[in-house]
């Protein structure tokens, strides 16, 4: 049986923020082979500069991610969507290990197959130098955001 991972397409308005948060939520994990298993096995992306290709590739981009930016806590919001397509645009903080702390703007586009499995991601992300006491996304390190944490759009970014 092929694997499946709901909401499935074609997405709705609803569907598709399913998956946006469900993608969110699992990035804030910081667990590499959990956000791994939401693409399919030959999945491509491009990320920044970085072109990567399947699950093995997706992991290892991820290990070493999640080692340089450290505490890292993520939003993500709907932008638009389409059958099979989801755009988002999306607002990280993290620090590095000298403790400068950034936040990452950024916009995807996704594609997904029929099973709800990610096969292509293209991101594009700008990192902002901001002060610790600039920070806006507070919630326990590793976990999702609670659900009354403000998004993006109420945050203001």
């Amino acid at each position: 049986m092929s694997e499946q991972r709901p909401p499935l397409p074609p997405f709705t308005r609803g569907t598709a923020i399913l998956k946006v948060r469900a993608a969110e939520d699992g990035w804030n994990s910081r667990d590499p082979q959990r956000v791994s298993l939401a693409y399919t096995p030959d999945s491509s992306w491009r990320n920044r500069s970085t072109f990567i290709s399947g699950r093995d590739e997706i992991v290892a981009f991820l290990t070493a991610k999640w080692v340089r930016e450290l505490d890292y806590r993520l939003i993500k919001e709907l932008w638009a969507f389409t059958d099979n397509r989801i755009a988002v645009r999306f607002a990280y903080e993290y620090h590095d290990d000298s403790g400068n702390w950034f936040r990452a703007y950024g916009n995807e586009n996704w594609e997904f197959d029929q099973n709800g499995l990610m096969r292509e991601r293209y991101a594009s992300i700008n990192d902002l130098p901001i002060k610790e006491s600039e920070r806006k996304f507070f919630w326990e390190r590793s976990k999702p955001r609670p659900a009354d944490h403000p998004g993006l759009t109420d945050l203001g970014l």
